[in-house]
């Protein structure tokens, strides 16, 4: 089994893995009873209080496996079984308090929660609202705010703590980033799966006769080494698909429409990460205005393939969960059909038995390397400064004053300052990820090697312009 990460990664690429192998051997409804025995055979339990709350939480994550809760449009579920083993969130006094007579958190405490004991602050948490007014005056950095880390992660600021002391998402503030699904340590929050709907797809090109294409995310990069990102195509081709696309193609595609829209409207924001649009239109609306009417790359192409192939499937194949929500939206038109993580792929390969580093594999390049460098930050920006530059625009005409927002902490304050009339630059890229794509919640490994994979494969393209790989594509098709 391949190395990951973390242990919930490997809990969760056995559950994946069950399910793809019952699906493929059509035993889903007689076989799916005994999985969690499978998993956590026991005697002794690793990792909870007894094997049957093991066993249990094995089942919760069987039904997310396979789809989760219909009724509910979001991506990511708590398992509330799952989560119950995290402090409460609260605000605490270390041994650094000295008792000083200044007692600046006394008087800053709105709800009088905060009191002087045998020269120590001691907070009544009957009383305190967790406002942290107490931690920003504190001189010694003696009052401290403990987050869990799902709510620590959550630069949305969607999670918090329900009346029963789980965790609980705010969807009117979720941004389906998938953060708080990487950030728990007991895997209590987990992304849907698409995986059945694949596996149909898959099987029912065979029975029907039309053709499935694979969109991959250039931060594929690296994911499964030692394999290239030509043996991963070679082994997506194993599985059945029809062809394999770089979502790169459609990424270079981009590039040509912002760097035509950023010339007609003077100041835009990149429109390649849904959860940085969806974080844009609930926090900053009066600056929504501003996110690129450009689809994203992964719709981009799928349009581009569904206008030659009408009777076209096409599965994304990256990082991110929020293309989960993204090719369910209406205005991305039907352009992709069904939505894989990285982690999904992986268990897909197991289930097969296919290791792709095994295969031999034809030339896999169909992207220009500025296509290719969406997968990290800065990537957008380049591309489209390349795109001006292809277009015959020079500096003196237009000068490209790019912002690359990294994470979701930083969009926020750029766009405060937006709000305020401050900002600096007339292209904001946007990411939700700190680091780009290339550090998506469902990479099997988060690395800074990662983007150091995605520039070697992006020099790969050699000389290869954004103009020219659109109009390959357009052959190609």
């Amino acid at each position: 089994m391949r190395k990951f990460e973390t242990t919930v990664q490997e809990l969760k690429n056995s559950v994946l893995r069950s399910v793809a192998e019952l699906a493929y051997e059509d035993r889903l409804s007689s076989g799916l009873i005994d999985v969690p025995e499978q998993i956590i055979p026991g005697p002794e339990a690793r990792m909870r209080c007894c094997i049957y709350k093991e066993r249990a939480i094995i089942n919760s994550r069987l039904k997310m496996a396979m789809g989760g809760d219909k009724s509910n449009p979001a991506v990511v579920e708590v398992l509330d079984i799952a989560c119950d083993e995290c402090p409460v969130t609260e605000i605490t006094v270390g041994p650094a308090c000295r008792g000083c007579i200044a007692t600046r958190c006394v008087h800053a405490c709105p709800r009088d929660a905060i009191h002087i004991v045998q020269h120590r602050a001691v907070i009544d948490h009957s009383k305190c609202i967790a406002c942290g007014k107490c931690v920003n005056v504190c001189p010694y950095g003696a009052i401290v705010k403990n987050l869990r880390p799902c709510e620590r992660g959550c630069q949305g600021q969607a999670i918090y703590m329900g009346p029963d002391k789980k965790a609980r998402i705010d969807h009117n503030k979720c941004i389906s980033c998938g953060n708080c699904v990487y950030q728990c340590p007991f895997g209590a929050i987990m992304d849907k799966s698409f995986l059945l709907d694949a596996i149909q797809m898959l099987q029912g090109s065979q029975k029907w006769g039309f053709r499935v294409y694979a969109a991959v995310a250039p931060s594929i990069a690296g994911q499964f080494q030692p394999a290239t990102v030509a043996q991963v195509a070679a082994g997506l081709r194993q599985l059945g698909f029809y062809d394999v696309l770089e979502v790169a193609l459609g990424a270079d595609m981009v590039a040509l429409h912002e760097s035509a829209e950023l010339l007609e409207k003077g100041m835009l924001a990149s429109s390649c990460c849904p959860a940085f649009v969806d974080f844009v239109e609930k926090n900053f609306p009066d600056q929504a205005h501003l996110v690129s009417e450009t689809p994203s790359p992964m719709v981009m192409l799928g349009q581009h393939v569904k206008e030659k192939d009408p009777d076209a499937k096409i599965i994304f194949i990256g990082p991110c969960v929020a293309k989960k929500r993204e090719f369910q939206m209406g205005k991305t038109m039907g352009a992709i059909d069904c939505v894989l993580t990285f982690e999904e792929l992986n268990a897909l390969f197991e289930a097969r038995g296919i290791d792709p580093e095994t295969l031999d594999a034809p030339e896999f390049s169909q992207a220009s390397g500025f296509g290719r460098s969406f997968a990290y930050s800065g990537g957008v920006a380049s591309a489209v400064r390349q795109a001006l530059a292809e277009r015959g625009v020079s500096e003196e005409e237009f000068r490209l004053q790019p912002v690359a927002m990294s994470g979701i902490s930083a969009c926020r304050q750029n766009f405060q300052r937006l709000e305020k009339g401050l900002a600096e630059g007339n292209f904001f890229e946007g990411m939700a990820c700190e680091g780009g794509c290339v550090q998506g919640s469902c990479c099997l490994v988060r690395s800074p090697r990662n983007s150091t994979a995605v520039e070697k494969h992006a020099k790969l393209a050699g000389e290869r312009s954004i103009q020219e790989a659109a109009e390959n594509a357009g052959q190609r098709g």
